[in-house]
């Protein structure tokens, strides 16, 4: 699986230290208070374009397929964060999937109407297991709007192969386009409505432009669940 750039890897340590201090230790920890104030990710819905056929390339990487020398068309996105139970507690070796359109606001389905005008360099979606401490990490784009549609990413987190969360990932920035969107005004609750965006934000000293997205997600679930 592709790995985080050096630059990026940069950015998000950066970040958390500052977080660190503006908010003090305890902010790291998942017991009292703090776990109380988490919200459970809401669900959205998976929408018809899952993809019918999985691509041969179904790594975290979805800038470039396999053997393909040029890279995707679209804002180069390093998205990352980590995968929580609902105690705050991270996930190990949960399987979160994304995809998403290509920068022409097309899918990788066959029932897509514009399929044909598809970006064949981008992979459209990725898979990735979290690593002991819940974290994930996808190379993409940054999401565009379509049609009906505001930027969004589409997510499903599973369990021991047991889907626990569908949802969708929105740009916190696109506020006219995400006010306006059918299924996100659906969710009426501002806490749950900014449990499911998440901020682009522009990698310093980037020669291509490139973006930095952290976002995490908190499941209605816990080992328990299992048994």
């Amino acid at each position: 699986m592709s790995q985080p750039t050096e630059r990026a890897i940069e950015h998000w340590s950066r970040r958390r230290v500052l977080t660190a201090g503006a908010m003090g230790v305890a902010a790291f920890s998942t017991s009292g208070a703090f776990a109380e104030a988490l919200t459970i990710t809401p669900r959205m819905a998976e929408g018809p374009f899952y993809p019918d056929k999985l691509p041969l390339d179904t790594d975290n990487d979805l800038i470039r397929i396999t053997d393909n020398a040029a890279p995707a068309l679209g804002q180069i996105t390093h998205l990352g964060g980590r995968i929580l139970d609902s105690k705050g507690e991270p996930v190990r070796n949960a399987l979160i999937e994304i995809w998403q359109c290509d920068n022409n606001g097309v899918y990788m389905h066959s029932r897509d109407r514009n399929i044909d005008k598809h970006d064949t360099n981008f992979q459209s979606y990725g898979r990735f297991l979290t690593s002991r401490s819940g974290e994930y990490y996808f190379r993409t784009i940054k999401p565009v709007p379509y049609t009906g549609r505001t930027p969004h990413i589409h997510v499903k987190v599973s369990i021991k192969d047991k889907p626990v969360l569908t949802t969708q990932l929105l740009n916190a920035a696109e506020k006219e386009r995400n006010a306006k969107d059918g299924l996100f005004k659906r969710i009426k609750d501002e806490k749950k409505r900014a449990a499911l965006m998440t901020e682009f934000k522009p990698i310093k000293d980037s020669k291509i432009d490139e973006l930095s997205a952290k976002w995490d997600a908190v499941l209605g679930w816990t080992p328990e669940d299992d048994g």
